[in-house]
């Protein structure tokens, strides 16, 4: 597959254009300082899961930076949804599933940072922490999807109390969080899980999903290795391979897609969203897809300073409004 130029230069044409009215509507944000979320709950009840033995959470901190907070989660043993609540809610959600190539999540820069930045902005947000497939839990490979589908059922059980709408519910994903997000995209009413509750009746999927640098093939070529062993194990079979890379398992009513990879990561290669999107169109199902030259991988809110690639927030926001959810 090749990379359309013509579609890319004609969307880069449009950026100064962009950049211009970002300028003119975007709401000033700055990084706070101990961000913590205003709730905290369980995906599933107490005593549900089996969690293997041994397994314990730890939260390890990667700056040295006071003012710039990165932490990671590790071990999760409690998968949960950490709520922001917006001081006027405007009645959309949105589910965030941060990074951290299935080894630990991500909980600052993919997760905290950006849920208050759509806190501000009247979203309730969710901020997922998803069990992780290489810790030891039955059916690994599948219960980052698990939680995810979990996570959209739940969030709608919750709509009259967290004063959201039901049918405005949006799920992203970033990098490895980018993969459960794009397994929810195809495989959103997959049974990997038996029912517990009347929760697990509700739909799970999204209205409209947002998969930002994403894992997504599990392809070696082309695959994130580590994500791709972590899920799936040092020797998956063809069938395993196939059946967890969304580029593979796209279908006509999956919700809505917006992509944005920069071209330039090293980390996680932007033919991932590229496929994605090819095979999104291939079929007529709707998707926006942005790419930018510079960025790298895990730029999150912050590090995107002097780049095009800065404007990313504001056009999903445009995005999210358009699809009636913001």
């Amino acid at each position: 597959m090749t990379l359309d130029r013509r579609a890319l230069l004609a969307a880069s044409l449009t950026l100064p254009l962009a950049s211009a009215v970002a300028a003119q509507t975007k709401i000033p944000w700055t990084r706070p300082v101990g961000i913590a979320p205003d709730a905290s709950i369980a995906l599933w009840p107490e005593g549900h899961l089996a969690v293997p033995p041994g397994l314990a959470e730890s939260v390890v901190q990667r700056s040295d930076d006071p003012d710039a907070s990165d932490r990671v989660l590790q071990g999760i043993t409690r998968p949960r949804l950490d709520i922001f609540r917006p001081a006027k809610p405007n009645g959309a959600a949105v589910i965030l599933a941060p990074g951290g190539g299935y080894r630990y999540v991500v909980i600052d820069k993919e997760g905290y940072e950006l849920a208050r930045w759509l806190c501000d902005r009247g979203v309730t947000a969710y901020v997922l922490f998803y069990r992780l497939p290489g810790d030891g839990w039955a059916d690994g490979s599948d219960v980052p999807l698990a939680d995810a589908q979990r996570a959209v059922r739940l969030v709608r059980s919750r709509a009259s109390l967290d004063g959201i709408d039901p049918t405005r519910v949006a799920f992203g994903g970033f990098s490895a969080g980018g993969h459960v997000a794009a397994s929810l995209l195809t495989r959103y009413d997959a049974q990997t899980h038996a029912p517990v509750d009347a929760i697990d009746n509700l739909s799970a999927r999204p209205d409209a999903l947002a998969a930002i640098y994403p894992v997504v093939s599990m392809d070696p070529a082309i695959a994130h290795a580590v994500s791709r062993e972590k899920l799936l194990g040092a020797a998956p079979d063809a069938v395993q391979e196939a059946l967890h890379s969304p580029e593979r398992q796209v279908r006509p009513d999956m919700p809505p897609l917006f992509l944005l990879h920069a071209e330039d990561d090293e980390v996680v290669k932007v033919v991932n969203s590229l496929r994605l999107h090819e095979a999104a169109r291939a079929i007529g199902a709707p998707c926006e897809a942005h790419y930018f030259a510079e960025g790298g991988h895990g730029f999150g809110l912050m590090k995107t300073a002097g780049l095009p690639v800065a404007i990313w927030p504001e056009l999903l926001w445009s995005w999210l409004a358009a699809r009636k959810i913001a």
